[in-house]
């Protein structure tokens, strides 16, 4: 069976790669661990069609090493077993490990000491967060690279190389039916080829238009002169309508990023919003938003659209406050890099003057927490525009209270 467009143009060389400048590009971290032969194990993330499987062939490629590629939900023990075998006879070995946030106990197990050894380079990839979902004793014993989406002119670059790859022969194509199959590819850049794939096969001419792609793909794209730019523009609307309380506008916002079935994008911004925006007004809503997402997840389109509207309407009518984001910006804009903020004794690991606020009344008790040339600063200032935060900020006085008369 012929392979499909996407694997023929697989990179075999680092120049081949599209995007991914900031790894790749001149100076830049794999371009020189490649140019130094030198590679150790790392972990490639982020979301799909946009490059990690084709850094690590490259990578295993250029530097001239065997390797293998396993898939963390698929391969057992045993494959990973026959990898460390190999990797003893050849003196070491690259291991390519699809969905390593998939990679459960037992597995990890046998790799860590091979790791540990240097036996096994291993280059995980995954489109999950690894800070989040893989184990931090995989997660030390690995550089952490995040793979940034491609944009559209990327996509239109990849899509050129296809069409004068010579696979598709005698392909006809105008530059507008190039630009929506990139819009179309949700910058996915293997979707992107599938799509062009089908396009071609799909006619008896070989000519590719728009009413061709319309019948492969029936998924609405709003094309703009502005690339991915009216992508972003869009929900920056869809989350200051929100943070506004239009629940008219933020549910016309939300129609239009649904027909672009762009639900991901959307279950993020709901995520952020929840907690920057709506934060200590509606503490639930983050709960709420995740339970949502779940509910989406589990039934699909098109029940998914009316969970998303009961949410959106509650988000948009919630009372709002963004104090605890405040708050931390606050606080983090005071760090100073070239200076140390020494923890005061009182709270050190081996304090003997530490007081145990659950020994006293009302489980507070006054002492220093906050280093000294701080100790006197307040970030966090309550919004006082719910029931719930205006509990906090009763607490939250009273305890101010207490200390200034205790320095009184």
């Amino acid at each position: 069976m012929d392979e499909p467009l996407a694997i023929k143009l697989r990179p075999k060389k680092l120049e081949d790669i599209i995007g991914q400048k900031h790894l790749v590009g001149d100076n830049c971290p794999i371009r020189n661990f490649i140019n130094n032969k030198k590679i150790f194990s790392m972990i490639l993330y982020g979301p799909p069609g946009i490059g990690k499987t084709s850094i690590a062939t490259v990578i295993a490629n250029e530097i001239d090493l065997k390797y293998r590629f396993l898939n963390a939900t698929i391969n057992d023990k045993k494959d990973i077993n026959i990898v460390i075998e190999e990797a003893k006879m050849y003196g070491g070995i690259i291991l390519i490990m699809d969905e390593i946030h998939r990679l459960n106990k037992d597995k990890q197990d046998i790799l860590l000491p091979v790791l540990e050894n240097g036996l096994i380079t291993l280059i995980g990839l995954t489109t999950s967060n690894p800070y989040h979902k893989i184990n931090p004793a995989l997660r030390s014993r690995c550089s952490i690279f995040e793979l940034k989406p491609l944009n559209t002119n990327e996509i239109i670059e990849g899509l050129n190389k296809a069409i004068k790859s010579g696979y598709l022969k005698d392909i006809m194509i105008d530059d507008k039916s190039i630009k929506m199959i990139a819009k179309l590819s949700s910058y996915d850049l293997r979707n992107a080829y599938n799509l062009l794939e089908m396009c071609y096969y799909s006619t008896n001419d070989r000519k590719i238009n728009i009413d061709v792609i319309n019948k492969i793909n029936s998924k609405p794209v709003f094309l703009s002169d502005k690339d991915e730019s009216f992508h972003y523009d869009l929900l920056s609307a869809f989350q200051k309508s929100i943070r506004g309380s239009d629940v008219n506008a933020s549910l016309h916002y939300l129609s239009r990023l649904i027909k672009q079935g762009d639900l991901d994008s959307i279950y993020r911004r709901m995520t952020v919003i929840a907690y920057e925006d709506i934060g200590l007004a509606s503490p639930l809503m983050g709960v709420k938003v995740e339970s949502a997402i779940n509910a989406c997840e589990r039934v699909g389109m098109p029940e998914a659209r009316i969970i998303l509207a009961k949410t959106i309407v509650e988000m948009a009518l919630s009372p709002k406050s963004n104090s605890a984001y405040l708050a931390f910006d606050n606080a983090y804009n005071d760090l100073n890099d070239n200076e140390v903020y020494p923890i005061p004794n009182t709270i050190k690991i081996d304090s003997k003057i530490y007081k145990y606020p659950h020994d006293y009344k009302g489980s507070y008790v006054k002492q220093q927490y906050m280093p000294d040339n701080l100790k006197n600063k307040k970030y966090y200032k309550a919004k006082l525009t719910s029931s719930y935060e205006k509990s906090l900020n009763e607490i939250y006085m009273k305890i101010e209270n207490i200390n200034k008369k205790s320095n009184d």
